[in-house]
Protein backbone atom coordinates (compact mmCIF):
# COMPACT_ATOMS: atom_id res chain seq x y z
CA UNK A 1 0.00 0.00 0.00
CA UNK A 2 1.47 3.41 -1.31
CA UNK A 3 1.84 6.24 1.29
CA UNK A 4 -1.47 8.51 1.37
CA UNK A 5 0.96 11.51 0.51
CA UNK A 6 1.84 10.43 -2.88
CA UNK A 7 -0.28 10.90 -6.15
CA UNK A 8 -1.64 7.39 -7.17
CA UNK A 9 -1.77 7.45 -11.24
CA UNK A 10 -3.81 3.99 -12.37
CA UNK A 11 -3.60 2.86 -15.39
CA UNK A 12 -6.51 0.79 -16.60
CA UNK A 13 -4.98 -1.15 -19.53
CA UNK A 14 -8.30 -2.58 -20.92
CA UNK A 15 -8.49 -5.25 -23.27
CA UNK A 16 -4.87 -4.31 -24.39
CA UNK A 17 -2.43 -4.41 -25.80
CA UNK A 18 -2.26 -7.52 -28.28
CA UNK A 19 1.10 -8.12 -27.76
CA UNK A 20 3.71 -9.16 -25.17
CA UNK A 21 6.21 -6.83 -27.27
CA UNK A 22 3.48 -3.94 -26.60
CA UNK A 23 3.01 -4.66 -23.21
CA UNK A 24 7.24 -4.28 -22.62
CA UNK A 25 6.90 -1.21 -24.31
CA UNK A 26 4.50 0.45 -22.10
CA UNK A 27 6.06 -1.13 -18.93
CA UNK A 28 9.38 0.02 -19.68
CA UNK A 29 8.36 3.48 -20.35
CA UNK A 30 6.60 3.63 -17.20
CA UNK A 31 9.70 2.24 -15.24
CA UNK A 32 11.85 5.25 -17.18
CA UNK A 33 9.48 7.86 -15.80
CA UNK A 34 8.57 6.79 -12.58
CA UNK A 35 12.55 6.86 -11.71
CA UNK A 36 12.45 10.27 -12.26
CA UNK A 37 9.91 11.49 -10.33
CA UNK A 38 9.17 12.21 -6.66
CA UNK A 39 5.40 13.13 -5.83
CA UNK A 40 3.55 9.81 -7.87
CA UNK A 41 2.82 6.35 -7.82
CA UNK A 42 1.65 4.03 -10.55
CA UNK A 43 -0.91 1.16 -10.55
CA UNK A 44 -0.52 -0.75 -14.21
CA UNK A 45 -3.75 -2.80 -14.46
CA UNK A 46 -2.93 -4.94 -17.66
CA UNK A 47 -5.32 -7.81 -18.97
CA UNK A 48 -5.40 -10.68 -16.64
CA UNK A 49 -3.16 -12.68 -19.09
CA UNK A 50 -0.25 -10.69 -18.39
CA UNK A 51 -0.76 -9.67 -15.33
CA UNK A 52 2.07 -12.05 -14.05
CA UNK A 53 4.44 -11.13 -16.41
CA UNK A 54 4.14 -7.09 -16.00
CA UNK A 55 4.20 -7.77 -12.15
CA UNK A 56 7.71 -9.51 -12.65
CA UNK A 57 9.00 -6.41 -14.94
CA UNK A 58 8.14 -4.06 -11.93
CA UNK A 59 9.04 -6.28 -8.79
CA UNK A 60 12.57 -3.89 -8.11
CA UNK A 61 11.26 -0.88 -9.30
CA UNK A 62 9.89 1.95 -6.36
CA UNK A 63 6.40 2.89 -6.47
CA UNK A 64 5.35 0.77 -9.57
CA UNK A 65 2.37 -1.85 -8.32
CA UNK A 66 -0.22 -3.69 -10.28
CA UNK A 67 -3.55 -5.22 -10.40
CA UNK A 68 -6.13 -6.47 -11.86
CA UNK A 69 -9.07 -5.26 -13.82
CA UNK A 70 -12.19 -7.10 -12.64
CA UNK A 71 -12.28 -9.93 -10.08
CA UNK A 72 -15.03 -12.74 -8.80
CA UNK A 73 -17.06 -13.08 -6.23
CA UNK A 74 -15.56 -16.52 -5.11
CA UNK A 75 -12.50 -17.95 -4.43
CA UNK A 76 -11.97 -20.98 -6.41
CA UNK A 77 -14.24 -23.69 -7.64
CA UNK A 78 -16.38 -24.31 -10.90
CA UNK A 79 -16.53 -20.53 -12.77
CA UNK A 80 -14.87 -20.90 -16.03
CA UNK A 81 -13.25 -18.07 -17.49
CA UNK A 82 -13.13 -16.27 -13.90
CA UNK A 83 -10.60 -14.69 -12.01
CA UNK A 84 -10.36 -14.75 -8.21
CA UNK A 85 -8.97 -12.15 -6.05
CA UNK A 86 -6.82 -14.77 -4.71
CA UNK A 87 -5.18 -16.01 -7.31
CA UNK A 88 -4.51 -11.71 -8.44
CA UNK A 89 -2.70 -11.67 -5.19
CA UNK A 90 -0.57 -15.17 -5.57
CA UNK A 91 0.87 -13.42 -8.58
CA UNK A 92 2.07 -10.45 -6.56
CA UNK A 93 -0.86 -7.90 -7.52
CA UNK A 94 -1.86 -5.15 -5.02
CA UNK A 95 -4.73 -3.81 -6.51
CA UNK A 96 -8.07 -5.07 -8.09
CA UNK A 97 -10.47 -2.57 -10.00
CA UNK A 98 -13.88 -3.37 -9.45
CA UNK A 99 -17.15 -2.07 -10.50
CA UNK A 100 -15.98 -0.21 -13.48
CA UNK A 101 -18.80 1.60 -15.58
CA UNK A 102 -17.66 -0.80 -18.32
CA UNK A 103 -18.62 -3.99 -16.08
CA UNK A 104 -21.57 -2.38 -14.83
CA UNK A 105 -22.90 -2.05 -18.62
CA UNK A 106 -22.43 -5.57 -19.16
CA UNK A 107 -24.77 -5.86 -15.82
CA UNK A 108 -22.73 -6.49 -13.37
CA UNK A 109 -24.62 -5.37 -10.41
CA UNK A 110 -23.99 -3.40 -6.75
CA UNK A 111 -24.68 -6.67 -4.75
CA UNK A 112 -22.43 -8.81 -7.36
CA UNK A 113 -19.79 -5.52 -6.35
CA UNK A 114 -20.30 -5.93 -3.27
CA UNK A 115 -19.74 -9.62 -2.35
CA UNK A 116 -16.50 -9.01 -4.81
CA UNK A 117 -14.89 -6.06 -2.53
CA UNK A 118 -15.68 -8.11 0.32
CA UNK A 119 -13.66 -11.52 -0.79
CA UNK A 120 -10.81 -9.05 -1.97
CA UNK A 121 -10.43 -7.30 1.14
CA UNK A 122 -9.78 -10.58 2.73
CA UNK A 123 -7.27 -11.44 -0.16
CA UNK A 124 -5.30 -8.21 0.92
CA UNK A 125 -6.00 -6.49 -1.92
CA UNK A 126 -6.36 -2.75 -2.37
CA UNK A 127 -9.70 -2.27 -3.48
CA UNK A 128 -10.54 0.66 -6.58
CA UNK A 129 -14.20 0.46 -6.52
CA UNK A 130 -15.75 2.86 -9.51
CA UNK A 131 -18.76 4.69 -8.77
CA UNK A 132 -20.38 7.57 -11.64
CA UNK A 133 -23.52 8.58 -13.16
CA UNK A 134 -24.34 7.71 -16.37
CA UNK A 135 -26.13 11.16 -17.08
CA UNK A 136 -26.80 14.25 -15.34
CA UNK A 137 -30.64 15.48 -14.69
CA UNK A 138 -32.28 18.65 -13.71
CA UNK A 139 -33.39 17.18 -10.32
CA UNK A 140 -29.85 16.43 -9.04
CA UNK A 141 -30.87 12.67 -8.89
CA UNK A 142 -27.78 11.37 -9.75
CA UNK A 143 -26.30 12.06 -6.84
CA UNK A 144 -28.55 9.45 -5.21
CA UNK A 145 -27.09 6.65 -7.92
CA UNK A 146 -23.61 7.85 -6.69
CA UNK A 147 -24.41 7.22 -3.18
CA UNK A 148 -26.55 4.08 -3.38
CA UNK A 149 -23.52 2.65 -5.42
CA UNK A 150 -21.17 4.23 -2.54
CA UNK A 151 -23.22 2.55 0.72
CA UNK A 152 -23.66 -0.61 -1.46
CA UNK A 153 -19.77 -1.31 -2.16
CA UNK A 154 -18.73 -0.18 1.39
CA UNK A 155 -21.42 -2.50 2.97
CA UNK A 156 -19.76 -4.80 5.57
CA UNK A 157 -16.65 -3.08 5.11
CA UNK A 158 -14.72 -2.73 8.57
CA UNK A 159 -12.91 0.70 9.76
CA UNK A 160 -10.02 -1.78 10.12
CA UNK A 161 -10.43 -2.21 6.08
CA UNK A 162 -11.13 1.16 5.31
CA UNK A 163 -7.33 1.98 4.28
CA UNK A 164 -7.36 -0.72 1.88
CA UNK A 165 -10.64 1.22 -0.38
CA UNK A 166 -10.05 3.70 -2.62
CA UNK A 167 -13.08 5.51 -5.05
CA UNK A 168 -12.91 6.35 -8.60
CA UNK A 169 -15.55 8.63 -9.35
CA UNK A 170 -16.51 7.71 -13.21
CA UNK A 171 -18.92 10.69 -14.90
CA UNK A 172 -19.79 8.27 -17.82
CA UNK A 173 -21.38 10.76 -19.49
CA UNK A 174 -18.25 12.75 -19.53
CA UNK A 175 -15.92 9.58 -20.78
CA UNK A 176 -15.16 8.42 -24.39
CA UNK A 177 -16.26 9.19 -27.74
CA UNK A 178 -19.99 9.66 -26.90
CA UNK A 179 -18.88 12.28 -24.12
CA UNK A 180 -21.29 15.04 -23.37
CA UNK A 181 -18.44 17.22 -22.69
CA UNK A 182 -15.44 17.23 -20.57
CA UNK A 183 -15.58 17.52 -16.29
CA UNK A 184 -15.00 20.79 -15.62
CA UNK A 185 -12.14 20.52 -11.63
CA UNK A 186 -14.77 22.78 -10.80
CA UNK A 187 -17.53 19.74 -10.99
CA UNK A 188 -15.05 17.44 -9.85
CA UNK A 189 -14.12 19.36 -6.59
CA UNK A 190 -17.68 19.26 -5.89
CA UNK A 191 -18.40 15.39 -6.07
CA UNK A 192 -15.10 15.04 -4.56
CA UNK A 193 -16.84 17.22 -1.43
CA UNK A 194 -19.98 14.45 -1.71
CA UNK A 195 -18.05 11.30 -1.80
CA UNK A 196 -16.18 12.57 1.13
CA UNK A 197 -19.62 13.39 2.87
CA UNK A 198 -21.31 10.05 1.94
CA UNK A 199 -18.77 8.37 3.41
CA UNK A 200 -18.94 10.22 6.42
CA UNK A 201 -22.24 8.72 6.94
CA UNK A 202 -20.70 5.26 7.41
CA UNK A 203 -17.27 5.87 9.03
CA UNK A 204 -16.22 8.56 11.86
CA UNK A 205 -16.05 11.77 9.58
CA UNK A 206 -11.77 11.63 10.59
CA UNK A 207 -11.40 8.74 9.38
CA UNK A 208 -13.51 8.58 5.93
CA UNK A 209 -11.93 11.93 4.89
CA UNK A 210 -8.63 10.03 4.76
CA UNK A 211 -10.16 7.80 1.96
CA UNK A 212 -8.24 8.24 -1.36
CA UNK A 213 -10.50 9.57 -3.54
CA UNK A 214 -9.41 9.07 -7.55
CA UNK A 215 -10.97 10.67 -10.81
CA UNK A 216 -11.64 8.05 -13.74
CA UNK A 217 -12.35 9.70 -16.30
CA UNK A 218 -10.86 11.03 -19.74
CA UNK A 219 -7.60 12.94 -19.15
CA UNK A 220 -4.14 13.61 -20.48
CA UNK A 221 -1.02 15.40 -19.89
CA UNK A 222 -2.33 19.03 -20.34
CA UNK A 223 -5.77 18.30 -18.36
CA UNK A 224 -4.13 15.61 -15.21
CA UNK A 225 -2.77 18.08 -13.26
CA UNK A 226 -5.98 21.01 -13.17
CA UNK A 227 -8.21 18.27 -12.51
CA UNK A 228 -6.13 16.87 -9.41
CA UNK A 229 -5.23 19.89 -8.29
CA UNK A 230 -8.29 21.84 -8.33
CA UNK A 231 -10.45 18.34 -8.19
CA UNK A 232 -8.51 18.02 -4.85
CA UNK A 233 -8.27 14.04 -5.74
CA UNK A 234 -5.54 11.79 -4.35
CA UNK A 235 -5.17 10.81 -7.93
CA UNK A 236 -6.49 9.17 -11.61
CA UNK A 237 -7.94 6.31 -12.90
CA UNK A 238 -6.51 6.73 -16.44
CA UNK A 239 -7.97 3.99 -19.55
CA UNK A 240 -6.98 4.78 -23.24
CA UNK A 241 -3.72 7.03 -22.35
CA UNK A 242 -2.67 4.30 -19.77
CA UNK A 243 -1.50 2.29 -23.20
CA UNK A 244 0.02 5.03 -25.01
CA UNK A 245 3.53 5.41 -23.60
CA UNK A 246 4.39 8.92 -24.27
CA UNK A 247 0.82 9.92 -23.54
CA UNK A 248 0.82 7.94 -19.85
CA UNK A 249 4.40 9.22 -19.42
CA UNK A 250 2.90 13.00 -19.43
CA UNK A 251 0.57 12.58 -17.23
CA UNK A 252 3.11 10.87 -14.43
CA UNK A 253 4.98 14.14 -14.55
CA UNK A 254 2.38 16.62 -15.09
CA UNK A 255 0.67 15.24 -11.37
CA UNK A 256 4.38 14.77 -9.59
CA UNK A 257 4.85 18.60 -11.02
CA UNK A 258 2.18 19.62 -8.55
Amino acid sequence: MIKKTRKLIVGNWKMNPLSLEEVKEITDAVKRTIKKTKQVTAVLCPPAVFLAEVTRAVQNTKDVYTGGQNTFTEAQGSFTGEVSPMMLASVGAGYVIIGHSERRKMGETDEQISAKVRLALEAGLSVIVCVGESVRDAQVKYLEVVSGQIKSAFAGVTVKQLPQMIVAYEPVWAIGKDSKGPMTPRDLYEMTIFIKKVLSELYEQKIAMKTQILYGGSVNAETSAGLVKEGEVSGLLVGRESINPEGFAGILRAVDAL
